[in-house]
């Protein structure tokens, strides 16, 4: 008897495209909600990582580097959604050492605890929006 993996779902390169460009949508505006909560909470107007050029910009890299990643792992690894499972919340972890090390340093003006909280709300808000889109634009297969 011949076990053969099933075959990966295939979506076309338009709806993969679609479903990250609507990922980095939504995940700028919750971001920027976010952001206009902790000014509202007192997070400083000097805080570079709160203004909108720079978490947009961040948000939109990390969604299309975690698309890529998805899209790897997808493709080359045995048990997609194994590694994904143990991944996904390392890698959201690990994601919040640069914004937790801004407490201990003066290299950002006006960093706050308030401050750095958001950034990290803002780094589960990319990856709350982006894995159900990818789920649903980059289907993992069923194998082993």
């Amino acid at each position: 008897m011949t076990v053969t993996s099933a075959p990966v779902a295939r979506s076309s390169g338009l709806a993969v495209a679609a479903g990250i460009v609507a990922a980095a949508v939504v995940a700028v505006a919750v971001n920027a909600l976010i952001a206009v909560i902790a000014h509202g909470f007192g997070a400083s107007d000097e805080f570079q990582p709160l203004r909108f050029g720079a978490y947009a910009f961040l948000t939109v890299a990390g969604i299309l580097i975690a698309a890529a990643g998805w899209a790897a792992i997808r493709r080359w690894t045995k048990r997609p959604s194994a590694v994904l499972r143990w991944l996904v919340p390392a890698v959201l972890v690990v994601s919040f050492v640069p914004d937790l090390a801004l407490l201990g340093s003066d290299a950002q003006p006006g960093t706050s605890g308030f401050a750095v909280v958001a950034l990290i709300v803002m780094h589960v808000n990319v990856a709350a929006v982006a894995v159900p889109v990818f789920r649903r634009v980059l289907p993992l297969p069923d194998r082993g």
